[in-house]
């Protein structure tokens, strides 16, 4: 930009994000930069080292608008979690013998290999088998692990239990913190969240560490401090995480979230924001397996080569379906259903009235595309979903006559 003011000829300027403003000026023969408005500095000094080792480049633009909220309370758990890990770590090495003249090497080493070999299998297993307690489950594998040295009959069966439960959480951290890393990235930086999010986890670990070294002399010997400090740390642990979750708002569609905002549209024709429907999200949800045909349960068949329209559709036409029958429970209409994205029902086994599916299929059809309409003017993802579907899919073959 060129123009003149009482600085003389402006020349261009220049904007680091949300950091800095400058003007460069023509004054005479020299070419001056000068810093304009609020802002903060792009210099050298403590603060601006700090943010461009634990933050990623670029923030806050860089990132959600929910990266700063969740990672201050994942900062708070995970120093908790550090703290309540070095009660359990002392506990753990107490009842393997260490400290006992009594006790041997081979020994402690067979329990702590057996207490690894135990968790390798349940990273193995949990893998295969997801679910949503991970953080709750590290707490209570803490707590085994401090009890364990009071039940010396039972305590390599505790703690290789607790071994277990602890790489479930491995598991589950490691899969939750690569889905918010894909959503936290705004400019395709996912490798720089990751690194610096790994940078922050260090810093965390280092002063759980040093407040550790102050713990250690005051909870020998003292099994009731221990336990005291242990419940604390797991309060504070377990609040932060839900604080923590309930910061996050997610732009892109899971099962709950679409039923919440499908539903309110249907009814008010207004699209919730993303920040509405994560805070009417419950924090745990108990969704049943798709291959478990109870009646009531819909089950949706996607054809070969559905798109991710097809998917909302087809979740809208089962949400609608499962909110019918959940109404009409009164009645005994109680159902199993195969619904296939061509939008057409194909009973497996009915025992209801046959306006059931005219009513439902009427207010889809209706609703749908002003509901996906109205989706694309805001925050929503509607160019992919987190429904889960797995990878079947069906081909229908028509035999001709």
């Amino acid at each position: 930009a060129m123009s003149a003011g009482s600085g003389g000829l402006q020349l261009a300027s220049e904007r680091y994000g949300s950091g800095g403003f400058w003007n460069y000026r023509l004054e005479g023969t020299e070419i001056r930069r000068q810093r304009e408005g609020p802002g903060g500095h792009t210099g050298t000094g403590l603060r601006n080292l700090f943010k461009s080792v634990f933050l990623p480049q670029g923030f806050p633009e860089s990132v959600s608008t929910d990266y700063l909220q969740y990672q201050l309370w994942d900062t708070a758990q995970a120093f908790c979690s550090s703290l309540s890990g070095t009660l359990a770590t002392q506990a753990s090495l107490r009842g393997v013998g260490v400290g006992n003249q009594e006790a041997t090497v081979a020994a402690a080493t067979a329990t702590w290999i057996l207490r690894d070999g135990t968790g390798m299998l349940g990273r193995i297993l949990f893998a295969w088998r997801k679910g949503l307690f991970a953080d709750v489950l590290n707490d209570i594998a803490m707590f085994m692990e401090i009890l364990a040295q009071f039940f010396p009959t039972f305590f390599l069966l505790i703690i290789c239990t607790a071994g277990v439960f602890k790489s479930i959480v491995g598991v589950a951290g490691g899969a939750t913190r690569a889905a918010l890393t894909v959503h936290q990235a705004r400019r395709d930086n996912m490798a720089d969240i990751s690194a610096k999010d790994g940078s922050q986890e260090t810093l965390v670990n280092l002063a759980g560490l040093l407040v550790s070294l102050l713990l250690i002399p005051l909870i020998t010997d003292n099994a009731p401090l221990t336990l005291l400090l242990f419940t604390l740390f797991t309060v504070l642990h377990l609040v932060s995480n839900f604080k923590a979750v309930r910061a996050v708002i997610m732009e892109t569609f899971n099962e709950t979230r679409l039923e919440v905002v499908w539903q309110n549209f249907v009814q008010n024709q207004e699209i919730l924001t993303p920040r509405e429907a994560n805070e009417m999200e419950p924090v745990f949800s108990c969704e049943l397996d798709p291959l478990l045909f109870s009646p009531g349960s819909v089950c949706v068949c996607l054809l070969l080569g559905a798109s991710v329209r097809d998917e909302f559709k087809a979740m809208c036409h089962a949400l609608s379906l499962r909110r019918l029958l959940s109404e009409r429970h009164k009645d005994n209409i109680q159902g199993k259903f195969i619904l296939c994205n061509l939008y057409r029902l194909v009973l497996a086994q009915s025992w209801f009235r046959p306006e059931v599916d005219l009513v439902y299929q009427k207010l889809v059809e209706k609703y749908f595309d002003p509901f996906m309409k109205s989706l694309a003017e805001t925050q929503w993802e509607t160019n992919r979903n987190l429904l889960d579907w797995d990878e079947w899919r069906i081909q229908i073959k028509c035999k001709s006559n």
